[in-house]
């Protein structure tokens, strides 16, 4: 599998927000994570604690991003988004309300057209500070994979104790101003098949959606490799028709 080698990558041309600018706050020889989701284009998460001593400092992450979008903006390259993904789940940072404080200050001088984006898959949304970030930036991007607790399990494999209910209650905390993201896909894991597509979840995640009514909601399935064997895309005819049904919704979806 792979991992980000150094804070601050690309810009690369992302399917869902263009030219992306990748932020990791997490180590680049370690996948930290709250989940160890079975199709993690960075692997299996290894390391299960969370060590804070690992993370780069506050410091090292601003003079990373400065000094990257200082030759950015030199060289005239085009930035849609400033995205914070790489190994893991970047919320887990202990500093990350101040990181976003300091990138939106250096983006402000140098990107000011620039959105900042970050892929989280939810589960720190107890945790105020990180609510205070997210309100702070144009496009918090929030995972939910499933909304039954067996799925949940199953697909996203938390590393600590979190529950699909418990991350539907912090999502609402957000009142739709957010993006949320969903990945649809199939396979076997354990010996027990499964489909976060077909009609039986796929009614069930559609009445959460409702109630959650984000600005927006992006479908995608596989595109990468997995560190699990055996899975499936699942067709863009049927994320497009997913999408269709979130519209009548009166929410904006998109299928990737």
């Amino acid at each position: 599998m792979f991992l980000w080698d150094k804070i601050v990558f690309g810009p690369i041309n992302s399917r869902r927000l263009g030219s992306s600018l990748g932020i990791n706050v997490l180590p680049t020889t370690v996948k930290i994570c709250s989940f160890d989701c079975i199709y993690c284009e960075c692997g299996w998460t290894l390391e299960k604690s969370i060590d804070s001593n690992l993370f780069f400092s506050v410091k090292e992450i601003t003079e990373a991003i400065e000094a990257k979008l200082s030759q950015c903006s030199t060289a005239n390259t085009h930035i849609d988004s400033i995205t914070f993904s790489g190994n893991g789940e970047p919320t887990l940072h202990p500093k990350f309300l101040e990181i976003i404080d300091s990138l939106i200050v250096l983006r402000d001088k140098y990107y000011p057209k620039t959105a900042i984006t970050c892929l989280s898959n939810a589960t720190q949304l107890a945790n105020e500070k990180v609510v205070a970030a997210m309100k702070k930036i144009e496009n918090p991007i929030l995972k939910l994979d499933a909304v039954t607790e067996p799925l949940f399990q199953l697909i996203n494999k938390p590393t600590m104790p979190v529950s699909a209910e418990k991350v539907i209650k912090q999502l609402k905390q957000l009142n739709g101003d957010f993006i949320l993201q969903t990945m649809l896909l199939k396979g076997k894991i354990d010996e027990q098949y499964f489909n976060n597509a077909e009609e039986s979840h796929f009614s069930l995640w559609l009445n959460v959606v409702q109630q959650l009514h984000p600005k927006k909601v992006m479908l995608y399935s596989l595109d990468r490799n997995t560190p699990a064997q055996g899975l499936e895309k699942i067709p863009f005819e049927k994320l497009e028709e997913i999408a269709r049904q979130v519209k009548m919704l009166g929410i904006s979806a998109e299928a990737y």
